[in-house]
């Protein structure tokens, strides 16, 4: 769709002219997109403010504590029973080892007899191996003891499994809530944010944060919250189950962790800002894509398509530079810890063995502890390998942070007053406005719009007429005096019930996926279907919908390619029309019609701006002869009032500037 930027209350597209853009670039300070080939004005680079970053993403999990007790029981069920599980199976190991070596002595002899007689031959290691075993001498295998532990871990397992999946799924649940919460927030956010701030951002950045940075978190906290809980578990569960067996062995394995942390914390360190990096150069990638697709016709018709792709190939390989470096660096923990776990392996299997040989331990319980090992490390390896992850969900909550702690517009009064009047009486008492605090634009503005008057505002590019209207709609706020509606301050009315009493057509139309019907219906909802026809017939709409396929009930795509710019025009202003405002403001709003067809939609306007008052913003000066009063401005402020022949005596701005129009007309003619 094309739309510039803010809409009205009464759905009629609302925002700034080509005029006024060019105003606030050039006080605002801020970089623009200056066209479909223009450099992206981006936020600085900043290095990640990790720590308090994260505690916020967390604290938006607050209104889930029930969950994430309810998802925390169910980790420690799911975590007991799998931890458990290879003691159990080192119990059946020592019950086939015991099997096989009773089997190897005849039957009837004791335990400590078949010992002392492996001593008396001199053989003291095999000795202290029995020692460490309960030892059935002549007894093979007791298939029946190892059928019933077998059973045992194979239910500890499937209750293990079990508790995971239901707790995955409510921690689902959980992160989905909390990310519908943000994006509403967010949502929300933008409704209240001033325009001065979309004027400073690119609409591809805007639209990164509120797309792909929010997916990126949505994604961080549903593969890490879940892996970080079961790891944390896992790793105390295991280190009791290691204690437990051999608290010598168990020191060995926890070696490893200040060896993990240190690896992981030098590696984060050097990848937090790349993945900030990365996701900055991501949104200036979309906006560059967003700037060059929409105006694609203006790029082919300049043949600007080798700058395109060179703009496009820069900032591209800027991004595969930002998200190479930051996934191979973040990538090195992986490999770092796989390698710390099988040196902690090794140390083990080794001491493992030589305290079996002793009769220390069985070696059910070093196939368990081997086990444990490896539980040990492998979620210190998953906690480490998920720092990229981490990293990248942070780095995009932080940007959704910034934006979220934007200055918003002044809120609507508490207490807001009432229009009682419909007389759409106007009137700016000393007004003073800036875009910046140190270049004055408007100063001490004072006029009056008396009811049912048409007051046209003329002047060069960039003198501030769009501001004028702009302020009126509040879309910004004044920094000095009052300008008041019907005797109201309209700093007393919420913004609402000030836009639904106005209307506006912009020389920018804006249109929407939907059909022609929808389209002009959006100015009011309630609208029967003979008012929109009405409407649609009183600004020639009705003439062309007849010759499309499928009348008013045609889809206009959504950048409005299957109508005319001119068609366009005539849609924006029906639906002006059906929602009969009390106060109209026309901003260049018959420039992308035809000669024949202005003439048509001048009567119309003329119907339409018949009582009321109206605001029309004009560079032809032939189309606002009959206004009743016409203001002339030139930067920031009226040097002229009048109406078209009092102004032409006068010999003033207004007379140059029709002269030269009218001057340049007749020279084309000449030539």
């Amino acid at each position: 769709m094309t739309r510039p930027g803010a809409g009205t209350g009464t759905g009629t597209a609302a925002g700034r002219s080509e005029e006024d853009r060019k105003t606030i670039r050039s006080n605002s300070g801020g970089p623009r997109g200056g066209g479909p080939f223009a450099n992206a004005g981006m936020p600085t680079e900043e290095s990640l403010n990790f720590g308090p970053s994260a505690r916020r993403l967390l604290g938006r999990l607050a209104p889930e504590r029930v969950g994430l007790v309810v998802v925390t029981l169910l980790a420690i069920a799911g975590v007991a029973f799998s931890v458990i599980g290879p003691k159990i199976l080192g119990n059946a190991t020592d019950t086939i080892f015991e099997g096989v070596i009773g089997s190897r002595f005849p039957a009837g002899l004791t335990q400590q007899q078949a010992i002392d007689e492996a001593r008396a031959a001199g053989n003291d290691t095999y000795a202290d191996l029995l020692s460490g075993m309960t030892l059935i001498p002549g007894q093979g295998v007791d298939f029946g003891e190892l059928g019933r532990i077998l059973l045992l871990a194979l239910g500890l397992y499937l209750a293990s499994s079990l508790f995971t999946w239901i707790q995955a799924y409510v921690l689902n649940g959980i992160v989905q809530r909390v990310i519908y919460r943000l994006r509403a927030d967010v949502e929300s956010k933008l409704h209240r944010m001033p325009l001065a701030y979309f004027d400073r951002q690119q609409r591809g950045e805007v639209l990164s944060r509120v797309t792909n940075d929010i997916d990126n978190i949505s994604q961080s906290l549903q593969q890490t919250l879940s892996q970080l809980l079961i790891s944390l578990l896992t790793v105390v569960g295991v280190v009791v189950m290691m204690f437990v067996i051999s608290p010598l062995l168990a020191l060995i394995a926890l070696i490893a962790v200040p060896l993990s942390f240190v690896v992981t914390a030098q590696v984060a360190k050097r990848s937090q800002k790349m993945f900030v990096a990365q996701w900055r150069h991501t949104g200036a990638l979309n906006g560059q894509i967003e700037e060059a697709f929409t105006g694609h016709s203006l790029v082919k018709v300049f043949g600007r398509q080798p700058e395109v792709e060179a703009a496009f190939g820069a900032k591209n390989e800027e991004l595969y530079k930002a998200s190479f470096g930051a996934q191979f660096v973040s990538g090195i923990i992986t490999p770092s810890m796989m390698f710390i776990g099988n040196l902690t392996y090794v140390f083990i299997a080794v001491v493992g063995g030589l305290r079996v040989a002793t009769g220390a331990i069985t070696i059910g319980d070093v196939q368990a502890f081997i086990q444990y090992s490896r539980q040990f490390t492998q979620p210190l390896t998953q906690v480490a390998s998920m720092a990229n992850v981490l990293q990248s969900g942070v780095a995009s909550a932080e940007r959704v942070f910034e934006l979220l702690d934007e200055p918003e517009q002044t809120p609507d009064p508490e207490h807001p007053a009432a229009v009682t009047g419909t007389e759409g009486r106007v009137a700016f008492e000393d007004v003073s406005f800036r875009y910046r605090p140190d270049q004055p634009l408007i100063e001490d503005l004072s006029l009056v719009a008396e009811p049912g008057q048409t007051v046209a505002i003329v002047g060069p590019t960039g003198a501030g007429k769009t501001t004028l209207v702009n302020l009126i709609m509040r879309f910004y706020e004044i920094d000095g005096g009052r300008i008041t509606l019907d005797g109201v301050d309209t700093r007393d009315l919420t913004r609402d019930a000030l836009r639904s009493r106005i209307g506006m057509v912009l020389q920018d139309t804006w249109l929407f996926g939907g059909t022609i019907r929808d389209n002009i219906g959006y100015g009011n909802p309630d609208a029967t279907e003979e008012q929109i026809l009405d409407a649609a017939r009183a600004t020639y709409v009705d003439r062309f919908v007849h010759s499309l396929p499928d009348g008013y009930d045609t889809v206009i795509d959504e950048e409005g390619s299957n109508v005319s710019a001119g068609e366009k025009q005539l849609i924006t202003i029906a639906r002006a029309f059906l929602a009969d405002p009390a106060l109209l403001i026309l901003d260049e709003a018959t420039s992308s019609v035809d000669t024949r067809t202005e003439l048509l939609v001048q009567h119309a306007m003329a119907a339409l701006r018949s009582d009321r008052t109206s605001f029309v913003i004009a560079h032809r000066l032939s189309t606002i002869r009959d206004a009743d009063l016409i203001l002339v401005m030139e930067d920031g402020h009226i040097v002229e009032q009048g109406d078209h022949e009092h102004l032409l005596a006068a010999d003033g701005a207004y007379a140059r500037l029709y002269r030269s129009q009218f001057a340049a007309g007749s020279a084309a003619t000449t030539g």
